[in-house]
């Protein structure tokens, strides 16, 4: 299966907004919590570096695949850019509307 997503762009779209959603809830709930609430840094710059490197490759993809798929930007395109910023929503995003593309 991962082979068959390599081969389109929505399908590498889809791999990283699944590892970019995983590096924003690692982010978000482990790494940042352990450098406020325990003093503890050693998680926040690899995860973070990790997070930002994925979060543009994110936003390159789907622009790549608006382009392609000739996405609304006011309908779909915008979905999936914000779907980023909340934790959680690249897995939606995937689900309703990346899954359905392919």
């Amino acid at each position: 299966m991962l082979k068959q997503l390599l081969q389109t762009r929505i399908g590498q779209l889809r791999i990283i907004a699944f590892l970019e959603g995983i590096s924003l809830i690692i982010l978000c709930f482990v790494a940042t919590p352990m450098k406020y609430l325990f003093n503890n840094t050693m998680l926040t710059p690899p995860v973070g570096y990790a997070h930002g490197l994925l979060f543009i490759l994110y936003i390159v993809f789907t622009i790549l695949v608006s382009q392609k798929y000739n996405w609304s930007h006011t309908k779909t395109t915008w979905k999936v850019i914000l779907a980023s910023f909340i934790p959680f929503g690249t897995f939606y995003i995937d689900k309703h509307i990346l899954s359905n593309q392919a």
